[in-house]
């Protein structure tokens, strides 16, 4: 929790230190007139919007501290959710500029957009950074990126790296407030400096570091489900790697058509020294290809990640719910996850009997375990934003009624984000205290 705190303070921080270093520049008193404050004004959203990208690379950076503190899911949340007040912040600081340097010059600010275009230093560069992001931002929101293969998506989203890389040289050669010389400029510099320097160890240097040492290959490929297959995988050393059951690694498997991509896949067994499973359903044009791939294909490897684990533990009953292929990593948990008996549940929803994946693992590991299993098929009403089948929404069945003792148990949910998100709201409706609530959505 202090962990928590401390990264959440420093956030804010960041973003009072930009305006600090606009005030210590006589910013205070630059608003006499309007071309003057409409100019100010431009400064200290392009400060602001800049601060806030920053801080969305390293959320995306995986840092430990952050994992630790937030998750993955919950720190991809924030990220996405500062992509729009930073897109604002950036398109509010061109336009603000050029309408206070076409107020100073007593022009258009078309021909003032143009001016600035040919006659600033580095300023083609500012304009290609602005129109990038617009990119990357669009085409992260939902009803966009539903119309993306992932694949598609995901090269299109490395283009946020180079829409920050060439917006730099403007920063440094336009106005006085970040000129050679100024104590701000050195700040700037080592914010960027600290923020490559983290997404190059701990994207780029780490993962392959950790992934020579381990060496895994793929020791075999074993059909669950039709489009559903679980990867065991073997390597060198891997108790090393301290993964629990619950967390995912992101994945690169060295073969024809899948070396170029990376994916994020939860373990579906918990982790051994002897290997580590994961159970995969094709979705994306690569995963398609995972259930051909042949033994001994070289795998490389991010993580692991994320806090769905009984290290988030808060309660003494614990609830495992999930759907599709989110049965993954709560089958991972039921394997080692600690309960009295009679204090655990495992909910798995689906449209039917015939598409519930380890169904028979689950089945063996709940009656050793002496845990509840339920399967609750059926499909959704439509029109209605719920997990629950038809006929339970229509007998008035809630996850309090499924699940008795509710609010003294830790709930695990994986499953589509909006499928898991309507569970969250069944358990919270229910009196579950969000700390006891634990998640993790399977999208991108």
């Amino acid at each position: 929790m202090r962990l928590a705190d401390s990264l959440q303070i420093l956030c804010v921080a960041s973003v009072a230190i930009v305006v600090a270093i606009f005030l210590a520049d006589g910013g205070a008193a630059k608003f006499g007139t309007p071309a003057d404050a409409f100019t100010s004004l431009g400064i200290v959203a392009g400060l602001v919007g800049t601060d806030l990208l920053l801080v969305m690379l390293v959320l995306a950076a995986r840092l430990p501290p952050i994992d630790r503190a937030f998750g993955h899911d919950q720190a991809m949340a924030v990220h996405q959710s500062l992509g729009k007040p930073a897109l604002y912040l950036i398109l509010g600081h061109a336009a603000l500029l050029i309408t206070g340097y076409a107020l100073a010059e007593n022009v258009n600010v078309v021909a003032e957009t143009w001016n600035m275009f040919t006659g600033l230093p580095d300023m083609p560069l500012a304009f290609l950074g602005l129109a990038l992001m617009i990119g990357v931002v669009i085409t992260s929101l939902v009803v966009v990126r539903r119309k993306f293969r992932y694949e598609a998506w995901h090269a299109v989203h490395l283009l946020a790296y180079l829409s920050v890389l060439v917006a730099i040289p403007h920063q440094l050669s336009v106005g006085g407030l970040l000129s050679e010389g100024a104590i701000a400029r050195y700040y700037w510099l080592a914010l960027y400096a600290a923020v490559a320097g983290a997404i190059i160890v701990f994207r780029f240097l780490l993962p392959v570091t950790r992934s020579l040492r381990h060496r895994l290959v793929v020791d075999r490929v074993d059909a669950v489900a039709p489009g559903v297959v679980s990867i065991t995988l073997t390597g060198r050393k891997l108790d090393k790697l301290r993964a629990t059951s619950g967390q995912f690694f992101v994945w690169r498997f060295w073969t024809d058509g899948l070396w170029w991509q990376a994916h994020p896949f939860s373990l579906s067994s918990a982790p051994s020294e002897r290997g580590l499973r994961i159970t995969v359903r094709g979705l994306g044009d690569a995963s398609k290809q995972l259930p051909q791939m042949k033994r001994g294909t070289r795998v490389s490897f991010e993580g692991p990640y994320g806090l769905f684990t009984e290290n988030a533990r808060t309660s003494p009953r614990v609830v495992l719910i999930a759907a599709g292929i989110g049965v993954a990593p709560i089958r991972s948990l039921l394997e080692t996850v600690s309960f009295a008996p009679g204090n655990a549940t495992v909910l798995i929803r689906s449209h039917s009997l015939g598409d519930t994946y380890l169904v028979d693992e689950l089945t063996d590991l709940c009656r050793v375990r002496g845990v509840e299993l339920r399967i609750i098929a059926g499909k959704r009403p439509s029109g209605v934003s719920t997990w629950l089948p038809a006929d339970a929404v229509r007998d008035g069945i809630s996850l309090s009624t499924i699940v008795p003792e509710l609010e003294s148990s830790d709930i695990y949910i994986c499953g589509p984000r909006p499928w898991t998100d309507a569970v969250v709201r069944d358990a919270r409706s229910g009196g579950v205290p969000k700390k006891q609530i634990h998640y993790e959505r399977f999208d991108w």
